[in-house]
C-alpha cells in the first residue's frame, strides 16, 4: 500500500480569505474632546484653537483614532472638523464615534481593495479563527462584498466549513 497521499484541499479551486490579512496593526486611540472643554462643559474657541496650534499631532502618526465626547456637552461641529484637519494625513484612520465604529471603518476601507475579479465564480472560504480580534462587522462586510460575485461562500477552514451561500444554477434553455 504505497498510495500517495493527496491533499485535496490544496488542489481544490477554493480560495481562502483570512481577514487577519486586512487587520491594520496601528494602535487604536480614543481622542476625547471632553479633555478640551472648559470645566468639561464648554468649548472655548480661543483656547481650543490655541491647543490645536500648539499640540504635537505627530504623536498620532500611523495610529487609528476614534473621536468622541464623553461629556454631555454641546460641541460645535467645526471643532470636530478642526481636529480632523490636524489628524488627516498623520493618522492612518480617523472616525467620529466609538472604537467599534473605528474598527468597522478600518475593515471597510481595507476590504474595499479586495480584487473581486480573482474571486469571480469561485468557491470562497472566509477563515474564522486567528490571533487578532476581528469584529463581526468585518465578516458581515466581506460577505456583502463577495456574495454577488462568488460561486459559493463558506466560513471556517477549507477542510471544515460552514456553508453560507451557494449561487443557484440557472437552467439552460
Amino acid at each position: 500500500m504505497n498510495e500517495e497521499i493527496v491533499n485535496r484541499v490544496a488542489n481544490s479551486p477554493i480560495v481562502s480569505i483570512d481577514l487577519e490579512d486586512y487587520y491594520h496593526s496601528g494602535e487604536r486611540v480614543v481622542y476625547d474632546i471632553a479633555d478640551n472643554l472648559f470645566q468639561r462643559m464648554i468649548l472655548k474657541e480661543k483656547d481650543f484653537r490655541q491647543f490645536i496650534k500648539e499640540h504635537d499631532w505627530t504623536r498620532y502618526s500611523g495610529k487609528n483614532i476614534s473621536i468622541v465626547c464623553s461629556e454631555d456637552a454641546i460641541v460645535p461641529t467645526w471643532a470636530y472638523m478642526l481636529l480632523m484637519t490636524k489628524l488627516e494625513g498623520v493618522a492612518n484612520m480617523v472616525v467620529m464615534g466609538s472604537l467599534e465604529t473605528l474598527e468597522y471603518a478600518i475593515f471597510q476601507q481595507a476590504l474595499s481593495k479586495v480584487d473581486i475579479g480573482e474571486l469571480k465564480e469561485r468557491p470562497v472560504v472566509i477563515k474564522g479563527c486567528g490571533d487578532f480580534p476581528i469584529p463581526e462587522s468585518a465578516y458581515v462586510e466581506v460577505t456583502r462584498l463577495l456574495k454577488p460575485h462568488v460561486k459559493s461562500l463558506m466560513y471556517g477552514e477549507p477542510c471544515s466549513t460552514v456553508p453560507l451561500y451557494k449561487k443557484s444554477r440557472t437552467p439552460k434553455n
